[in-house]
């Protein structure tokens, strides 16, 4: 497939995306809301000649933030606009980057489709002078508009597994070109630099940076609001874990995984934090079909003895929520998602235990294992097992966190690295 024949059958596929963005809408309304901007309609009056960070959604926005303060402080008369494609990325945006200090700087829509009209007509209102697309999302009409109007494209903190190279090969025809126009690949690890040149990318255009999520910084802040919190609730003695970003099928398992945790210690406190939030009141009538007593943290009602499970349904809080617990299970790993970002609860010098389908953060997870900093498990029995192993043998668990924070520190410096190669295309 070439991209005249892509845009040809996005074209034909538009009344599929329009009920697609609807049954989505339905869901969760926030995707009723700025449909104009997904089509290049309505858009913000825009400064030009800045920068496009593209974080497609609430991940890729957390792992933006470190480069986009970064850009903020080496370039402070270039504006920065943020698109993403996600009302959640969007929410998480707007809380990192809307306050007072940032006006004037930071700009925010979703990014249009990939029609190519559409792509022109955001590209004509922005007018970067460079494009930085977060991890994987690629969009072949967007990159070829860049193209045309001598945009360098960087691919930042790229990752690419083997599963996915096998499906951008299937389509090499399209794939091919778009990879040969990016100006910087900024990958992960070899293997994945790898994959991306026999995929057709530019030898000089890739690099290894590895990867910005261990530049992730925790404010001294986030820790004080944490610990104040958990002394408002007067939990500062109750065991508290944090089951975070799961998805259906892996609530079920954790919920389990605490009944069982509670006949041991029956003051235990879960934080349970789906990863969606079209998914917060459905998850919240499962912890209440199954006899748990249950608070939602949107409430803003302090947490009391009685409670035995808080739903995480904010958004923006996951590093709070993530710094209240002692120890973390991170989601999307008990079924074959690929698992999300193990780093974020090992920076707050947590435990962390996952399940075993990690093929997304596979360089990641070796580096936590290898540490003796990660726990994989496989159902609600190992899950409970480990925690309660956490719980019974401190001194364990503090080996585990000595463990992730040290690869913390042993990896860091893929954000200077980035931020050399993006210098070089700003000239």
């Amino acid at each position: 497939m070439n991209r005249t024949l892509y845009s040809l059958l996005l074209h034909l596929a538009l009344p599929l995306l329009a009920a697609r963005l609807a049954w989505r809408a339905w869901r969760a309304p926030a995707y009723a809301r700025r449909i104009g901007e997904r089509f290049a309609l309505g858009l913000p009056a825009f400064k030009q000649g800045g920068i496009w960070v593209h974080a497609v959604s609430v991940g890729e926005s957390i792992a933006a933030a470190p480069l986009i303060r970064a850009l903020l402080a080496r370039y402070p008369d270039l504006p920065i606009t943020i698109t993403c494609m996600t009302p959640t990325g969007s929410e998480r945006i707007q809380a990192l980057f809307g306050g007072a200090e940032f006006a004037g700087r930071i700009q925010h829509c979703y990014l249009p489709y990939d029609l190519p009209w559409a792509a022109s007509h955001f590209l004509q209102r922005v007018q970067p002078r460079l494009a930085v697309v977060m991890e994987t999302e690629l969009w072949p009409n967007h990159i070829q508009q860049c193209a045309r109007r001598g945009i360098p494209v960087a691919l930042a903190n790229a990752r690419l597994s083997e599963r996915s190279a096998r499906g951008y090969a299937r389509f090499a025809k399209l794939t091919a070109p778009m990879l040969a126009q990016l100006s910087l690949i900024a990958v992960q690890t070899a293997a994945e630099a790898e994959r991306f040149r026999k995929l057709g990318a530019r030898d000089a255009s890739v690099e290894v940076t590895g990867s910005i999520k261990f530049d992730l910084s925790i404010e001294p802040e986030l820790r004080q609001r944490a610990a104040d919190l958990r002394q408002q609730w007067q939990a500062g003695q109750r065991p508290v874990w944090i089951a975070a970003s799961t998805h259906a099928g892996e609530d079920e398992i954790v919920l389990a995984a605490h009944r069982q945790l509670l006949e041991q210690w029956p003051e235990a406190l879960l934080i349970l934090v789906p990863r969606h939030p079209e998914r917060f009141v459905s998850v919240f009538e499962l912890c209440r079909q199954q006899g748990f007593a249950v608070r939602r943290r949107s409430t803003g009602e302090p947490v009391v003895a009685a409670d035995q499970v808080l739903l995480g349904d904010t958004m923006g809080e996951l590093l709070l929520l993530y710094a209240l617990a002692d120890a973390a299970f991170v989601g999307g790993s008990l079924v074959a998602n690929g698992g999300h970002n193990l780093l974020e609860p090992a920076a707050l010098g947590l435990p962390v235990l996952s399940g075993t389908h990690l093929f997304n953060f596979l360089e990641i997870a070796a580096k936590l294992r290898d540490a003796g900093a990660l726990i994989e498990v496989t159902d609600a029995r190992t899950l409970a097992e480990a925690v309660a192993a956490l719980w019974r043998e401190p001194v364990a668990a503090a080996r585990m966190r000595a463990a992730g924070s040290e690869v913390m520190q042993a990896n860091q410096g893929a954000l200077a690295r980035l931020l050399a190669g993006l210098g070089r295309l700003l000239g």
